[in-house]
């Protein structure tokens, strides 16, 4: 055949070619399918819409830069470059970036890892530690150079002066920021004498916050021991750790003022118990004294040999109860007993015999009719003086 031909190799390889170098790295959006996590990191999909489909990769280092979890029915939008799977011929995206379609990937995180929180049961309130009344050490974990830090530590000193204050510097945003954040929660229990943690930052964008929204620092929040308080961003922010934490402040300033109780409230309630305890007291003797007396004037106390004696009498009247009692069951069960005797003996088989009857036995056994018969069988004779052997010589049953 003089006629010019392509292997399948070059075929493939050229429309690979022509593919590859007609399409820039694009954005398509679509639905995904198939998705499936290899253990390798690389992430393995299916892009589709109603008219067509293509298959998709995107490899360990993009795969792991994603704030979200890539699941079946999603809508995404992926940015990626057209690629020909030589081996197969077949054509995909290997995507680069990959966000949700119509909500951005932070907020599809923060909604994926509070589902999954909240279905393990770490937002249940059974979980949730109270406030210590009068703690004595504050610690705070939050940014040493923050606005933050300064509301807390105004309104503490502002509401109880003799409180200590510990801080944990960490940093509040940044890549590293929610490992230090967890850490500094660890350390805090290792100090003696922490009270409460207050653990926050001021306001800011979702990205901003976003180290309070991680897993490791809720689970820090969910394992520790002494109670915390979230304090992160503004009153209308909301984080993952606010809803791990045993209490959620809106600001930072509330979480200081959640934290302890205001002085003159303290001295206000001192006052008041300095002025009612005396006379809560003089009530209680009081009564006490009433009641004593009354006990004294009572008949043990003025005859308490007479007490007694009531009781040795009351003892010698149960006793002889007692007594009449087993009497009369125990001639109840021997009446019940004769009449058994009674009945046994006229039952029994020797009592038949006395009366005249006899028994008939074949090979050991009890004749009860002429059937179990047949002439010149050896039977026995069971009387009531002895027993007597025969031989029957005819059967004849009765006609009823």
């Amino acid at each position: 055949m003089d006629r010019p031909f392509l292997s399948v190799t070059q075929l493939t390889r050229e429309i690979k070619a022509l593919l590859e170098g007609s399409f820039p790295r694009l954005w398509v959006e679509g639905e995904l399918s198939n998705v499936k996590r290899h253990s390798s990191g690389h992430v393995y999909f299916t892009l589709k819409d109603e008219g067509a489909q293509i298959g998709g990769a995107m490899w360990r280092s993009r795969a792991g830069t994603l704030a979200f979890q890539p699941a079946d029915g999603m809508k995404v939008l992926v940015e990626g470059d057209i690629q020909v799977y030589e081996p197969s011929g077949r054509y995909q995206i290997i995507a680069q970036q990959m966000q949700p379609a119509g909500i951005g990937s932070l907020q599809m995180a923060f909604e994926q890892l509070k589902k999954r929180l909240h279905a393990e049961g770490l937002f249940e309130e059974r979980f949730k530690k109270p406030l210590p009344r009068y703690p004595q050490t504050i610690g705070v974990i939050t940014s040493p150079t923050g606005a933050a830090l300064r509301d807390i530590i105004s309104v503490l000193r502002r509401r109880m002066p003799s409180v200590d204050i510990v801080v944990a510097p960490v940093r509040v945003q940044g890549e590293t920021a929610a490992a230090e954040i967890a850490r500094a929660i660890e350390l805090c229990h290792q100090l003696p004498g922490l009270d409460v943690l207050i653990v926050g930052r001021g306001g800011g964008s979702l990205e901003d916050l976003w180290p309070f929204n991680e897993e490791v620092v809720a689970r820090a929040i969910f394992k520790a021991t002494l109670p915390i308080i979230s304090a992160v961003g503004h009153e209308t922010d909301f984080s993952i750790a606010d809803f791990v934490a045993d209490y959620r402040a809106p600001t930072p300033s509330a979480a200081a003022e959640i934290a302890v109780r205001d002085r003159r409230e303290v001295l206000g309630e001192l006052n008041y118990f300095r002025e009612k305890l005396p006379a809560v007291f003089t009530r209680r003797i009081s009564r006490q004294r009433e009641r004593l007396e009354s006990i004294r004037k009572g008949y043990a106390f003025r005859k308490p040999q007479d007490a007694v004696y009531q009781r040795m009498q009351r003892l010698d009247e149960l006793h002889r109860q007692m007594r009449l009692s087993m009497e009369h069951l125990i001639a109840r069960r021997r009446t019940e007993l004769d009449g058994f005797e009674k009945h046994l003996r006229a039952v029994s088989p020797q009592a038949v015999l006395q009366r005249g009857y006899s028994l008939l036995t074949k090979d050991g056994k009890v004749v009860r009719n002429t059937t179990s018969l047949s002439r010149g069988d050896a039977v026995g004779i069971l009387l009531a003086d002895g027993r007597a052997e025969a031989t029957i010589i005819k059967t004849e049953p009765h006609n009823e």
